[in-house]
């Protein structure tokens, strides 16, 4: 079993930036895709970005294109998500999870689950 954790959340104003980390343990992550998500306070879990097993290939929401970059560092077992120009609307807990099927492609249909705990972002006007 992986288990994640996530870390790099925090306050900061509309426009600034934050770099968002996933650490795993338990077994490598290699193999599989990962994925970021995000759920606001009254409103369901949404994905966020993803990246396939190889980093060959990512897939972002609409909402956060050209904004937000997944990245992925396999020696160290982590996976990244750059998040420039905040808006308020990116205020959410954000939380990492893993494809349980090897191979993915990161895309937004991928069967995600391993999920850690999340870590707060907040943005201010």
């Amino acid at each position: 079993q992986v288990h994640l954790v996530e870390s790099g959340g925090g306050l900061v104003q509309a426009g600034g930036s934050l770099r968002l980390s996933c650490a795993a343990s338990g077994r490598p992550i290699s193999i599989y895709a990962m994925g970021w998500f995000r759920q606001a306070p009254g409103k369901e879990r949404e994905f966020v970005c993803g990246i396939s097993w190889s980093g060959g290939s990512t897939s972002c929401a609409d909402s956060v294109k050209g904004r937000f970059t997944i990245s992925r560092d396999n020696a160290k077992n982590t996976a990244y998500l750059q998040m420039n120009s905040l808006k308020p609307e990116d205020t959410a807990v954000y939380s990492c999870a893993t494809d349980v099927r090897p191979w993915g492609s990161g895309s937004s249909a991928g069967a995600y689950d391993n999920r850690g705990q999340g870590t707060q972002v907040t943005v201010s006007s």
